[in-house]
């Protein structure tokens, strides 16, 4: 429960079917510690989500004890890409493609709808935020950097300077996923150069991510397991039921993951020459699985990690927590960021 004399901010996190939400004391304390969920309502358009996502505002609050009025600002996430100032990318974003969506400022409409400051970050920058002050605590997280892969249908970066997201001029730094890589001796001999969804061929996200699975690796391993059953299943299922393949030692699966951590240890190298960081995070659902899997497949990134030898003495690689919260947290994190910046502290 909430102390009345203290202040809060919220986290919103809006997804293609679900809104996360949760609250952040002014003293750094988050007050749920469970997912709190509500439908996004993405597919009815911005009007019926500026709706639940107020609605989804609420209901944490009420969960919490806190009052509407207790509430300096609220940080929003949504997929990308979309400007830092919270406007969807004119072409749409990923789960909000469709035409009314196109160019609509988001956070704007929230903030008014609200009455309250909103702080927009992309979903996969909010994550990185969360896991990098997760990681380095209170008091080494400003002092900090920090660059987040995190792997789901797409791959989603953040980069992390002194605790600050990076967003960049456009607010689409970080894009780590559409990182061209370089494709020699990561592709088997006569396997087609992957293609990612932006269109461009041989990026991060071509091959590491749950649709490159689905559309790139998985058909070409399968024309060298002959018979494998997997063949048998639809190429969406067949792609989600990978990881569990792998969890059990299969060797086709294990190919597919060997090519993923190969090419998100060369995104990692590519990183530690353009920002050189403290940490390198890694999440999705691959690190979501059994210790042993999950063990071997952090090995084979840092396997593929090239540093410099003052670098591995610096920096680490290491797991991002919470990830189904990452993104609300994260946004809350921002939030009171921005809330203390305008009193004054901090």
């Amino acid at each position: 429960m909430l102390d009345s004399n203290r202040w809060v901010v919220a986290g919103l996190d809006a997804g293609g079917t679900t809104i996360n939400a949760t609250v952040l004391d002014s003293a750094g304390r988050f007050l749920v510690s469970e997912m709190v969920e509500s439908p996004s309502c993405v597919r009815d358009g911005p009007d019926a989500t500026i709706e639940a996502l107020a609605a989804s505002l609420a209901d944490v609050l009420r969960r919490t004890g806190a009052t509407r009025d207790a509430v300096r600002a609220v940080g929003l996430d949504t997929p990308g890409p979309a400007t830092a100032d919270g406007v969807i990318c004119s072409a749409g974003a990923t789960n909000f493609a469709t035409p009314q969506w196109r160019g609509f400022d988001v956070r704007r409409a929230l903030e008014c709808r609200l009455g309250v400051p909103v702080v927009f970050n992309n979903d996969a920058n909010a994550a990185a935020l969360y896991a990098h002050h997760e990681h380095f605590g209170a008091e080494l997280a400003d002092q900090r950097s920090s660059v987040s892969v995190i792997v789901g249908t797409g791959l989603g970066g953040g980069v992390v300077e002194q605790g600050q997201v990076i967003r960049g001029a456009a607010g689409m730094a970080g894009e780590l996923g559409h990182i061209w890589l370089p494709m020699d001796g990561l592709l088997a001999p006569g396997q087609p150069t992957p293609m990612c969804n932006c269109g461009r061929p041989g990026d991060a996200e071509s091959v590491a991510s749950l649709t490159a699975i689905e559309k790139n690796l998985l058909p070409f391993w399968l024309t060298q397991f002959p018979g494998h059953e997997l063949a048998a299943e639809p190429a969406n299922v067949a792609a989600k039921r990978v990881r569990g393949y792998g969890e059990r030692g299969d060797p086709l699966a294990l190919k597919i993951f060997e090519q993923q951590a190969m090419a998100i240890g060369r995104l990692l190298t590519i990183s530690a020459n353009f920002t050189d960081p403290h940490v390198y995070l890694l999440g999705g659902g691959v690190v979501e699985a059994s210790p042993q899997f999950r063990d071997w497949f952090l090995a084979q990134v840092r396997a593929h990690t090239v540093l410099r030898e003052e670098q591995v003495r610096a920096a680490a690689i290491a797991l991002v927590p919470d990830l189904d919260m990452a993104g609300a947290r994260g946004s809350a994190i921002a939030a009171r960021a921005a809330a203390m910046s305008a009193i004054g502290v901090g």
